[in-house]
């Protein structure tokens, strides 16, 4: 059985973990990180948007360097800052900003130009050391009307 000591140094390393996704593969853009931090076998709930499933069960490093690739030429400025992260045994959970600015196609559509910030949570699950599975809930909506993609309904008078 783990003492709360080694509860707490594992909280503080899976936390660690979780920091360096964002930092060094979003921020630096350092994407050889994806084979130090991803499992091998990892489980993704986060769905893309506008995708209409789960990609569930990926190569970890292999899912992270795409989806990084992908977003990151949409957004070659991205930037993640967090704002709160919690851990409790194999679980962390993170709430961040992002901003970047639109540079590259969003699928069919060309780039914008314009800015986006909006906020995310994230819960990872940690097994072996590796980032394992990953859940998601972001405000694509504020980010697709920031950048023009979706527009607000025009306001019926009352």
């Amino acid at each position: 059985m783990m003492q709360g000591r080694d509860v707490v140094s594992l909280s503080e390393a899976n936390k660690a973990l979780v920091l360096r996704h964002f930092e060094e593969i979003f921020n630096r853009q350092d994407l050889a990180v994806c084979d130090e931090i991803m499992a091998d076998e990892f489980v993704e709930h986060g769905v893309a948007p506008f995708a209409e499933a789960e990609p569930g069960n990926v190569n970890g490093p292999r899912a992270m360097r795409s989806t990084a690739e992908w977003l990151l030429a949409q957004f070659p400025d991205l930037h993640f800052t967090v704002e709160e992260i919690v851990a409790e045994g194999n679980t962390v959970a993170v709430r961040l900003l992002g901003e970047g600015t639109n540079l590259g196609p969003i699928g069919p559509l060309p780039p914008t130009g314009r800015r986006f910030s909006a906020r995310s949570s994230h819960w990872f699950r940690v097994a072996n050391g590796k980032l394992a599975e990953h859940w998601a809930t972001r405000d694509d909506l504020t980010a697709m009307v920031q950048l023009g993609i979706v527009h607000r309904p025009s306001r019926q008078p009352s």
